[in-house]
């Protein structure tokens, strides 16, 4: 069987692969994504480090502050050199 389309005659098979065709290469091109690398948002703990502003009242709390931060970068720095992993 066939239908004739513009004065011509189309057998449904040709049909039928052209919709699937159409169809399945429609779905690859809107799912593929975009080839441009996009830039990473900054993490969590980045955004709290940026919001979070941490004021000492005294010189032993300054102290405090400082080996804490201190602590965090080494431990950080630490992680990154091991290849840590992202939790």
């Amino acid at each position: 069987m066939s239908y004739t389309i513009l004065g011509r005659a189309i057998k449904n098979e040709h049909l039928a692969l052209t919709v699937l065709g159409t169809v399945f290469g429609g779905a690859y091109l809107a799912t593929r994504g975009s080839s441009s690398k996009k830039a990473e948002p900054p993490s969590t703990i980045e955004k709290i480090k940026e919001a979070i502003p941490i004021n000492a009242g005294s010189s032993e709390e300054e102290q405090l502050i400082a080996s804490i931060k201190s602590f965090i970068a080494e431990a950080e720095k630490a992680d990154t050199a091991a290849g840590g992993s992202k939790h």
